[in-house]
This record gives C-alpha cells, structure tokens and sequence, in this order.
C-alpha cells in the first residue's frame, strides 16, 4: 500500500511551523499511543505512521529531502525502518515528546530527584502592623534531613546500595508491542538505590520531622490574602531534588474603630448637636495618636473631612493614603422636661429658615406633587 502523505498524516499544513509539527504530533500520539489502546493493532500502526512522518518532519534536511523528492528520496537515506529513525532511535524522540508524561526518556538516564511540596502558614496581624509593616519570627513544622544518617536513609556506618533490579538506573526498560520503553524502577521506586540497613532514626526516609524559625520581614501595607514566598523554606526534597517553597498568607485582625479603603483609613467620629451646629475643635484618632481638626459650623451628618498622609502605605510603592473622617451628628435621647422646652422654644424662634436642607426637600415635594 502506497505511504500517505507525512502532511496529511500529521494534519498540518506544508508550510506548517517546527512548532506546530510537534504539536501536532504530540497531540495524535497521546490519541494513538499503544499504552492507551492496548491490544489495538490499527491504533500501533497508526502511531507507527505519526512517528515516521515526526521523525522526517522533525528533521531540517529530511523535511527539505521529502518536500523536493517526496518519499523517494527518503529511500535508503535514513527514513523510517524497523531499526530507528537516521541517526536518532525512536527513544529520543519518544523522551523528548512525552518524557514528562510516561516517565520516558532513552539513554538509560537516572530518574531526577523529587522537589520537595510547598508548605502554607497562616499568619493573623494586627490592622495596625498591616499599616506599617512589621518583622518577626514564625515557626514552621517540616521535615528536614536525619541528622544520624545524614540524609541517605541507611544506618551509620553504612551506605544505600545500588538496585540490582536497575543497575542504579533507576529504570528499566520493557517491551510494548514494536516498541522499547522505560519506566521508574519498581524495585527502587526509582531511586536507583536499595537500603538493606536502614536508619532507626528515620527508618529509611533519610529525615525526620521537626520544627524551624523563621525571621520574617512583612511589608507595611499588607491586606488579607496577600501572600508572602519564601524561596526554598518548604519541605525537603527527596533523591537530592530541591525543597519547595513556603507561602506565608496574610489575614488581617478587624479595627474597632478604623476601616480600610484601598489605601485610605475610615474612621466615623460621632459629635453632638451643638457642636456640629456651632463648629468646634475634635479629637480625633489616627494610626500614629490623636490630631486635632476643626469642625466648621454648620456641619451635616455625614460629612467627610480629610487628613492627607494619615492612610496606609502603598505595598511596595511610595506614599500613603488619606484618613477619612466621617462625621456623624448625634440626636439627643433621654431629654429631661426643660431641655424639651428648650428646644421646642428654639424650633419657634428659628422657623424654617434654620433648616435649610429641610426647606429645600419640602418645597421639592410640593413641586412634584401640589
């Protein structure tokens, strides 16, 4: 039966990129390979098929062979054949597509060490160490390398030994249908090594569980869910391979007074009657003490004053925000007798003319509605 065209077998088109050809293939190989169909001689024969034209395609001077000549010209030059792909066998390119999904790679190489997890710590600060940041110690519980055995599992005085099984590869190689693969050594779980002695420290984990403090700088400006990385403080890793990280997340303590906007402080000041209808001079706290502001006379509830700089740092920028101070004007309760007089005597003498927000609404109403 005639080859189908390397093309149209891999679906792209002929100018397709170096990139697209590998996507494509990758793609269509997952499809086909014979792990995921096992005992399918159609989809073997097809995987078969998306390696030869990967393999030509792949290739700078086989694809430029293949485009002017055609399959022809591939013939006796290195094409596809039972025995390998030219000058490269069908593991390094099986290792190179799909290596980090099935655990392949050719050459015999030994499995990399296992990066070690990320660890989460959960750290509760004040709203005032949120403003300004603060440093401190934290300590976090993880594991790190058996201090009797120094790491390598096996007791004192002796040392883990290479797999028999491997050959301290790590892995080995086994037969599926017309193709050789590799997969993690059962016997080492890919280790390469065998402990006979283990340690009675650990028990042949090479580390054992404990506790570490850390010193830790948090930002002024923080807020709940920010989250802080430190590189390489997680847990260990295992085989060698490097430690993950630590990620310190953020959750900051309600003020009973303050709240946050943005970058800006909201603290609502209650005043009285007379003193927002006379003006006075306020008391007011702030993230740094008390400052005194003046209240202009005639102030209405709900009136925002400013005080510019006293708000909250910019995270890892320059400037602070504002505090905003809401006023909130208090009506009395619990009149005695005369205080009520009082004020009934000052409604008479004032009239409308000293509620002019009142006014306004009411001759608004009668517009709409006669």
């Amino acid at each position: 039966m005639a080859k189908r065209d390397y093309y149209e077998v891999l679906e792209v088109h002929r100018n397709a990129s170096e990139t697209e050809i590998k996507k494509a293939y990758r793609r269509l190989a997952l499809k086909h390979h014979p792990d995921k169909n096992p005992g399918d001689k159609a989809s073997e024969e097809t995987f078969k098929e998306l390696s030869e034209a990967y393999a030509v395609l792949s290739d700078g001077q086989k694809r430029a062979t293949y485009d002017q000549f055609g399959h022809a010209g591939l013939e006796g030059g290195g094409g596809f054949s039972s025995g390998g792909f030219g000058g490269g066998g069908f593991e390094d390119i099986f290792g190179d597509i799909f290596g980090d999904i099935f655990g392949g790679g050719g050459g015999g190489r030994r499995s990399r060490g296992r990066r070690g997890d990320d660890l989460r710590y959960n750290l509760t600060i004040s709203f005032e160490e949120a403003a300004f940041g603060l440093e401190t110690k934290i300590q976090i519980p993880r594991h790190s390398e058996c201090e009797a055995c120094g790491g390598s599992g096996a007791r004192k005085g002796t040392s883990p030994k290479s797999c028999p099984t491997c050959q301290g590869a790590g892995q080995v190689r086994y037969q599926q249908g017309f193709f050789s693969m590799t997969r993690p050594c059962p016997a080492c779980s890919g280790a390469g090594k065998v402990i006979d002695d283990p340690c009675p420290e650990c028990r042949g984990l090479g580390k054992t569980k404990g506790k570490k403090t850390l010193s830790l700088k948090i930002p002024a400006g923080v807020e709940t869910g920010n989250r802080l990385k430190l590189s390489n403080e997680g847990e260990i890793g295992s085989q060698g391979g490097p430690p993950g990280d630590l990620y310190v997340v953020i959750t900051v303590r309600e003020h009973s007074i303050f709240q946050r906007e943005g970058q800006d402080v909201i603290c609502e000041v209650p005043i009285s009657f007379v003193q927002a209808t006379l003006g006075c001079e306020l008391e007011v706290p702030t993230l740094e003490g008390k400052v005194r502001m003046k209240v202009p006379p005639g102030t209405q509830s709900g009136k925002v004053m400013k005080l510019a700089g006293k708000g909250i740092a910019v995270l890892q920028g320059y400037g602070r925000g504002d505090q905003l101070v809401v006023l909130r004007v208090e009506t009395p309760t619990h009149l005695t007798p005369r205080q009520k007089e009082l004020l009934n005597e000052f409604a008479r003498e004032g009239g409308e003319d000293i509620h002019p927000m009142g006014k306004s609404f009411f001759d608004k109403v009668k517009e709409l509605f006669g």
